[in-house]
């Protein structure tokens, strides 16, 4: 996501990263690079103007022009200003109230609600160990109250039904009450959208916030729609009391605009992110995390918690411990290592959390990571358990078997033979202790305390 964006800001930077001392013209020639990149990038007019505004206020002051590196005080400086225009800290949702703390859906009609529902409400229930139930209020389409119920089943949540007919806030106060019943922690209504805003579905949505006056009142919008995103945003807040924004499609883009732009527009915190269509894929946004991510300059710590939530903490364990008895690692480990990778997500997704990932991206472009690895997986698949376990029996005519068993050349047998050697050599050296001086090597760009202990 962003990609547009942070190849044009890395290049902005990278001109003058190395400067001994930054002069006005430069800053000058910056500043308009800067704001081309974020005009690009679909921000609005007013963001961009104030944002670099700040940029040259700040690199004009006494912090660049006295910095020993300025450089490197410039990038701190379009970081800082970065964060804050995306809110500056994170804002969580909140649920401090007498159970069952009420979350209002609201958006157009497209911009994911009935999907984002269920995901958050499989956020909350797995990482926030609620009870949840949702409803749908959306009584003009049958379809979105039935894919809300296939979504709760699929999420492991308990569904209201609800159906054409009835009246949105007749159904809103039976799920209250239902809620209360069930001793539920949360309830999240999805309501109605149109295609654009109306009066009509405006009046609607303000009598069901009346009538259960929610504790948070979020606004689902498809961040592709670019500066219109922000636009959309606004009206809705001008109607609505609105706590928060989640920005769907966000793998998607590659601008940021909208991102950039909601924030500021509205004064409403942006407090998730939908990175993708699983139930899974939504994010708590962090402004810092993103700014850096913008940069180029990665999201350890995302990528951090994504690895301690996704893993199988079991098998890393049993290899951990193999590996420390010597024993081999083999193309079973392999496999297993590949598994655990496509649990994490896209390739792309992970890259742009690694310092220096966009450029890693960049040379990856032409070249569909995922569609290889699920193709090392299907050609390990189609060997015997005794090729597996000892990979040196694997000769001519097994290559030959194993291609044509997993619909691949021969020539891919062998260039992942070779891959997988090349990671057995790594593993020798992780059980080995070798390991040690690479983290130590990588140490200057990890976040303070991501060090492992001696």
């Amino acid at each position: 996501m962003f990609e547009n964006l942070t190849s044009r800001l890395s290049r902005v930077l990278d001109s003058i990263r190395g400067q001994g001392r930054l002069t006005q013209e430069q800053i000058d020639l910056a500043a308009r690079e800067l704001r081309m990149a974020l005009l690009e990038a679909d921000v609005a007019l007013p963001v961009v103007k104030d944002f670099v505004e700040q940029i040259k206020t700040r690199a004009l002051g006494v912090e660049i022009t006295q910095s020993l590196t300025p450089g490197q005080e410039f990038l701190r400086v379009v970081q800082q200003a970065l964060t804050e225009t995306l809110g500056g800290t994170v804002e969580p949702l909140n649920l401090r109230q007498q159970p069952p703390a009420i979350i209002l859906m609201a958006g157009l009609q497209g911009a994911g609600k009935t999907t984002t529902t269920g995901k958050l409400a499989r956020l909350l229930k797995e990482q926030e160990k609620k009870k949840v139930l949702v409803v749908s209020a959306d009584v003009y389409r049958p379809a979105a109250i039935e894919q809300l119920r296939i979504v709760a089943e699929q999420v492991g949540v308990t569904f209201f039904p609800s159906a054409v007919g009835q009246s949105p806030v007749q159904i809103a106060t039976d799920a209250l009450a239902e809620a209360r019943r069930q001793y539920a922690d949360v309830l999240i209504v999805d309501t109605a959208g149109r295609t654009t805003v109306d009066e009509a579905m405006m009046t609607e949505i303000a009598a069901l916030h009346a009538a259960l006056t929610p504790v948070e009142t979020l606004f689902v919008v498809d961040s592709m729609t670019g500066q219109d995103a922000a636009k959309t945003a606004r009206a809705f807040a001008d109607r609505l009391p609105l706590t928060g924004v989640i920005l769907t499609k966000v793998d998607g883009d590659a601008r940021g605009g909208a991102a950039l732009s909601v924030r500021q527009v509205t004064g409403r915190p942006i407090k998730f992110l939908g990175v993708g269509e699983k139930s899974e894929k939504l994010e708590v946004f962090h402004p810092e995390r993103i700014a850096s991510r913008i940069l180029g300059q990665g999201d350890m710590l995302t990528l951090i918690e994504e690895t301690v939530r996704k893993v199988d903490h079991d098998k890393a364990q049993k290899l951990a411990e193999k590996l420390r008895k010597n024993k081999r690692f083999d193309l079973e480990d392999f496999r297993e290592q590949m598994l655990q990778m496509q649990n994490m997500g896209s390739v792309s997704s992970l890259l742009e959390k690694l310092p220096g990932g966009a450029q890693l991206q960049a040379q990856l472009k032409n070249v569909d990571a995922d569609k290889q690895m699920r193709r090392t997986v299907a050609i390990i698949n189609s060997m015997t358990v005794q090729e597996r376990r000892f990979p040196d029996v694997i000769k001519a005519s097994r290559k030959r078997r194993i291609a044509a068993g997993s619909g691949v050349e021969v020539q891919e047998v062998n260039r992942l033979l070779r891959q997988f050697e090349t990671t057995r050599d790594m593993m020798k050296k992780v059980a080995s202790g070798g390991m040690g001086k690479m983290l130590r090597a990588l140490g200057g760009r990890m976040p303070p305390g991501m060090m492992p202990r001696r």
